[in-house]
């Protein structure tokens, strides 16, 4: 019971890796709110976190959102222990084929999105609170295609540093997970079985392990950030991506 008794927030928390790590925290003694966007998914939640879980519409890229989430979360934890900010999108972005709506879109969410959640739940961040930003392996390596993820993963990353030196006074933690192929409902999106299958077969054969990664190994990082294990770390990066950005 590695979090007995703490409060976490999860974006992103009612599928693949976010909901992943809902359940371990509830495991693992934490009271658990998450978020998403998708309230037709919500039913099947409830049935598969605890029924003390919270459970929140919001758009992760939306200010008004993540700041009603705040106030909803205070009133029902007081203040947050542990926040994940792991709400995000991946798309392909080739230099010639994309436009400004898709830039906006990949920035709104996955930078703007993380600034102004942190902004929305500094203040009920108790003293010592963990904080962990989702990034990717991506931000280590040359991947054609990938320019605009690559560069707003390597913002988030840089969050962290700065966020860590700036909430030194409180003693809040915040450090990130570099997730690498992940089997999530993600990269289903957009592709046939058949596509989702070789998609799957092509990045396993890309990874030193072997395989591409699961839900549970981000999750397993994200406890270890979450807890008390982790109390030297600082502006760090965990890189769980089986060694594809490594070796």
């Amino acid at each position: 019971m590695r979090l007995k008794d703490k409060t976490a927030l999860i974006t992103g928390g009612t599928s693949g890796i976010g909901l992943a790590t809902a359940k371990l925290f509830l495991r693992e003694g934490a009271r658990v709110a998450v978020t998403g966007r998708d309230t037709s998914r919500f039913e099947a939640v409830r049935a598969e976190l605890d029924k003390g879980a919270l459970i929140l519409r919001a758009d992760a890229g939306s200010v008004t959102d993540m700041r009603a989430v705040s106030t909803e979360v205070a009133e029902a934890f007081g203040e947050l222990d542990i926040f994940f900010a792991n709400a995000g999108i991946a798309y392909g972005t080739p230099l010639a084929e994309t436009d400004e709506a898709r830039y906006d879109e990949i920035m709104d969410i996955d930078v703007k999105g993380v600034f102004f959640s942190m902004q929305a739940v500094a203040p009920i961040l108790r003293h010592g609170a963990s904080v962990i930003l989702s990034t990717s392996f991506i931000i280590h390596v040359g991947r054609p295609g990938l320019s605009l993820l690559s560069a707003a993963k390597a913002a988030v990353r840089s969050f962290a540093r700065t966020w860590s030196r700036e909430f030194l006074d409180r003693k809040i933690r915040v450090n990130t997970i570099s997730p690498g192929f992940i089997d999530t409902p993600l990269i289903g999106r957009h592709r046939t079985p058949e596509e989702l299958q070789a998609f799957r077969d092509k990045a396993a054969a890309t990874v030193p392990m072997g395989r591409i990664g699961e839900a549970d190994d981000i999750a397993a990082a994200a406890l270890f950030l979450a807890s008390d294990d982790s109390r030297y770390m600082l502006g760090a990066e965990l890189v769980v991506d089986g060694g594809m950005s490594q070796i």
